[in-house]
């Protein structure tokens, strides 16, 4: 687990860098669907794969998730943390792939106006929708969740987490045009991205005590039986 989530952490930021560099990402997609597509076309392979490797990036909390369930204290907390982190891993990646593997076929179409309809509703759906609203709330709450069911959890490690969450959660507002929305969602990424190395390094320490506890009474009850 803490490898997993580790690098998928590592490697959702700087595929993250990378599309700012040769994209103008996140800021282009206010722009008009002529313009996000003409940027998309000037560097497609570049764009296309750093793309993928977001996503790949994203799609690494699935595997986290599962595998953290599997070490924390049992509970409904870890078990809804299971299912919020499996689909807040699936939504981006769904979101994001349409990238790589729609746009560039709407960057050759022979109906300019058409490709920018079907973008425009790609980008609302996939994109708005899928990737982003469900994908922030889902985040925020496996988050949340994680907290829940970690025992004890040290107090900065607790308000980093939430800090973070509620952040990240705050990016479903932009689209309603909530000043400040966007920047507060950036910097809980921020956050949130060094809240989960925090996990992935201290992962042993935070759900050790619990695994000894449930060993422990395990003992008990087969020495009383």
């Amino acid at each position: 687990m803490r490898w997993t989530l580790a690098a998928g952490v590592l490697a959702a930021n700087v595929a993250f860098v990378g599309l700012g560099l040769t994209f103008g990402y996140p800021d282009v997609l206010s722009r008009p669907p002529a313009e996000i597509l003409a940027a998309f076309a000037a560097h497609q392979p570049a764009i296309s794969a750093w793309f993928v490797l977001l996503a790949l990036g994203a799609g690494t909390l699935v595997p986290a998730a599962v595998l953290l369930g599997r070490r924390l204290p049992d509970g409904p907390a870890a078990a809804l943390s299971v299912h919020a982190g499996v689909l807040a891993g699936v939504v981006q990646v769904l979101g994001l792939l349409r990238w790589p593997f729609a746009v560039p076929s709407l960057t050759r179409a022979a109906d300019p106006r058409a490709a920018e309809t079907v973008f425009a509703a790609l980008h609302a759906y996939l994109g708005t929708g899928v990737g982003e609203t469900l994908g922030y709330l889902l985040t925020a709450a496996w988050t949340v969740l994680v907290l829940a069911a970690l025992p004890r959890p040290p107090r900065w490690f607790a308000a980093l987490g939430g800090a973070s969450a509620l952040a990240v959660a705050a990016g479903v507002l932009a689209p309603l045009g909530v000043p400040g929305a966007d920047l507060a969602n950036f910097a809980g990424y921020v956050a949130w991205s060094a809240w989960a190395l925090c996990l992935a390094v201290l992962a042993d320490r935070l759900t050790g005590p619990a695994r000894a506890l449930r060993r422990d009474t395990g003992a008990v009850a087969a020495d009383a039986g």
